[in-house]
């Protein structure tokens, strides 16, 4: 074949495809008919990042043609860098550098290239470099298994095609990096939808200025900083409002928030959803996937429930919270990232670390600033407000239109209930109550029956039986009347009736108001008994 049939046969290889790999592997066929050929690689410098990227790579491996595309080689340091951005410029386009087996290219003896030309040792190295306007393309390598080698003459001739292969490898990475950026705005509009649904438009902290104000203050403290965050609490007390919030009060508020439910992933597409995975890595896994770690990188990851994380996946996890380092599934490519941690759980981590279930160095990692969220039973004084919070917004999600009210003795009814299940129980009461009610008024008739009761005090040498047993209203109100006679009828303030109770003194007044006690200008003389 002549000169201008090569080049013609060439051309349309590399420019009748969109997809490099295939372009390439097409390249690969022809070239394997014209001249000795074993391998065929497309390299760049992401010149931003330092990274030298495979753009394609197609190899004969025991009579098998294989190929694959995109992914990093590695990432120079700086001093590397400047040395490649250097030996890039000198070169004119269409010099042929031939390399022979176990020898790298005349190139500073840098580990970093040592690493670059490590799995090429086996070949005889060929580097066609491309450039476009006098701007470096990348490099075309084409590797021969000895003793085949590439002639002078067979290097000539890839030299007199240089312009069709910068042309046609300079439009696949823009191509590959349009498919790239569309990815990843796939999936952080994806997040970005799931973030606004979950927090339905609200930015406040419903009891910021009442049951949280202490936990609220810390956070401000906190946010500002990169330091990680250890959010502990019973389940259902809003971990994951708090973990919001952090991250919006924080520099990074701009950038994404990424949550994963540590105890939702199974063990096997643990590492996947982590950190990601090449294609091929897995049966199914037909492209790569970028992990949550890579999504937040700039940004937030919020680790919920990190107590039910495998030993093996603590391990991993440690990994990445020491170095920022990790790589994806299948991958050999180390990907750095720069994350704000924040972890939440409910579990008691030192005793499982006592029991050898959660690691220690782990712990300590994630234990900087720890932020202990009371149960909803310690701050009854938010209910109130919660409640009309929670109304409010499941009224706008189930357009049920103007919400429903609650009465004093509907609130005092919420107030003295235990909530074991704290906010989120609340919130489920709350949508349950209004599918099956049409009134105005909000009522619960479903709590009575779990409010806890507590026997009264026998007397002593009493046996007691079923008729001795008072109420709890009974007993409530008994004890009620007996601080206000000792506060004499002050409610709130020094050695007032709420601060004998150990109550929020609107709590108190609800109490009241449900068991029938007068207070304030209805109230008996308390200081007469």
């Amino acid at each position: 074949m002549d000169d201008r049939d090569f080049f013609r046969e060439v051309t349309l290889r590399v420019a009748g495809r969109l997809e490099v790999e295939k372009a390439l592997r097409d390249l690969f066929l022809f070239l394997r008919q014209q001249m000795p050929c074993d391998l065929l690689e497309m390299n760049y410098l992401e010149e931003a990042t330092g990274e030298v990227r495979m753009l394609a790579w197609v190899e004969e491996r025991a009579g098998e043609v294989v190929s694959q595309s995109s992914r990093t080689l590695l990432v120079l340091p700086k001093e590397a860098l400047d040395s490649v951005l250097r030996f890039a410029a000198e070169q004119r386009p269409g010099v042929v550098e031939q390399i022979a087996p176990g020898h790298a290219p005349h190139l500073p003896p840098q580990r970093a290239f040592r690493e670059l030309f490590a799995h090429l040792r086996q070949y005889q190295v060929t580097l066609v470099h491309l450039r476009i306007e006098g701007h470096p393309i990348g490099v075309l390598v084409v590797g021969t298994r000895p003793p085949a080698v590439l002639s002078r003459e067979d290097a000539q001739r890839l030299s007199t095609v240089t312009e069709p292969l910068a042309i046609a490898f300079s439009n696949a990475r823009r191509y590959e990096e349009l498919l790239r950026l569309k990815e990843h705005l796939d999936e952080d509009n994806r997040a970005l939808a799931q973030e606004l649904q979950e927090q339905s438009g609200t930015t406040a902290v419903v009891g910021a200025d009442g049951g949280l104000r202490n936990v609220m203050a810390m956070v401000r403290r906190v946010a500002p900083l990169a330091s990680p965050v250890l959010l502990l609490g019973e389940t259902g007390t809003g971990k994951e409002v708090l973990a919001h919030m952090i991250h919006r009060l924080s520099p990074r508020a701009e950038e994404p928030f990424v949550r994963v439910q540590c105890g939702a992933i199974p063990e096997s597409l643990l590492d996947s959803e982590l950190f990601g995975h090449e294609r091929g890595a897995f049966t199914g896994a037909i492209g790569t996937k970028r992990g949550r770690f890579e999504r937040a990188n700039g940004g937030t990851i919020f680790l919920d429930e990190i107590g039910e994380l495998s030993p093996e996946a603590q391990v991993k996890l440690l990994r990445v919270l020491q170095d920022k380092e990790f790589e994806r599934l299948g991958g050999s490519e180390t990907l750095r990232v720069d994350v704000r941690v924040i972890a939440a759980t409910h579990r008691n981590l030192p005793a499982m670390i006592a029991e050898g279930r959660f690691r220690e160095d782990l712990w300590f990692r994630l234990n900087v600033f720890p932020l202990a969220i009371p149960p909803l039973r310690e701050r009854r004084e938010d209910i109130p407000a919660l409640l009309a919070h929670l109304v409010a917004r499941k009224c706008r999600q189930l357009h049920l239109g103007t919400p429903p009210t609650a009465d004093a003795a509907t609130l005092a009814q919420l107030q003295a209930y235990e909530w074991p299940g704290n906010v989120r129980e609340l919130e489920n009461l709350v949508e349950r109550t209004l599918i099956v009610s049409s009134g105005r008024r909000l009522s619960f008739p479903q709590l009575a029956a779990h409010i806890p009761a507590a026997p009264a005090r026998p007397t002593v040498g009493h046996e007691p039986k079923p008729t001795d047993f008072a109420s709890l209203d009974q007993v409530v109100g008994d004890h009620i009347r007996t601080a206000m006679r000792l506060a004499r009828g002050r409610i709130q303030g020094p050695d007032g009736a709420a601060e004998l109770l150990g109550l929020n003194p609107n709590t108190l007044r609800a109490r009241m108001v449900k068991l029938g006690i007068p207070y304030g200008r209805d109230a008996v003389r308390w200081a007469d008994g």
